[in-house]
């Protein structure tokens, strides 16, 4: 990952480097593959419609704007996602009757309300599964030590002042090895979650 002031989004919509877009398809492959199973899609078949998503990302990238608002990119991808499941399934109307898949339609049409029960559930399950793998990602850039301490204070939670006597470092290390890695975190995570909401301090 290289060290830069730009977030994993900017740096995608600014240029077409290979390494950003391996990232973004280990980021969020994985995830695309779990909604279409929700949606009936065969294994033989998600491949392709994985393959389909990431593409129109990859096309319309540079004219995203996430403007501020809370969860634009997540909804923006979530429309695409919409629209290549609901493509796939008219272009199969006799498989879908036959395998009774009736309520697709309506399903996908929940799924675009941005109050429904099912998007609350893209909502959360898209950011937490992109900042598991962005820890993953940030991970080899921090010591041990660091990282060990920060995921004690910050996803284990426990307290800092425990975390300082057992590692028999100062309170101050380990308050600004969380500080550290969260800096890292929201840096490359910027347009892609809003809400970090799961790291909550614990004195």
């Amino acid at each position: 990952m290289n060290e830069t002031s730009l977030s994993l989004l900017h740096r995608l919509q600014e240029s077409s480097e290979t390494e950003s877009w391996d990232r973004l398809i280990t980021l969020y492959a994985p995830l695309i593959r779990a909604w279409l199973r929700k949606y009936d899609v065969q294994e033989s078949d998600a491949d392709d419609l994985v393959q389909e998503v990431l593409l129109a990302v990859s096309k319309d990238l540079s004219k995203f704007e996430h403007g501020g608002q809370p969860g634009a990119f997540r909804g923006w991808l979530k429309g695409i996602l919409v629209n290549r499941l609901r493509n796939f399934w008219r272009a199969r109307d006799r498989r879908r009757e036959a395998r009774g898949h009736s309520d697709i339609d309506e399903r996908l049409a929940e799924l675009e309300i941005p109050t429904s029960e099912l998007s609350q559930l893209w909502n959360e399950e898209h950011d937490r599964y992109v900042l598991r793998q962005l820890l993953e990602m940030v991970k080899p850039h921090f010591a041990p030590n660091t990282w060990t301490a920060f995921d004690r204070v910050a996803l284990k939670g426990e307290r800092p002042r425990d975390v300082a006597a057992e590692m028999q470092i100062s309170l101050n290390a380990v308050v600004t090895a969380k500080s550290r890695v969260l800096g890292r975190l929201r840096q490359e995570s910027q347009g892609l979650v809003d809400s970090y909401s799961g790291f909550s301090a614990r004195r």
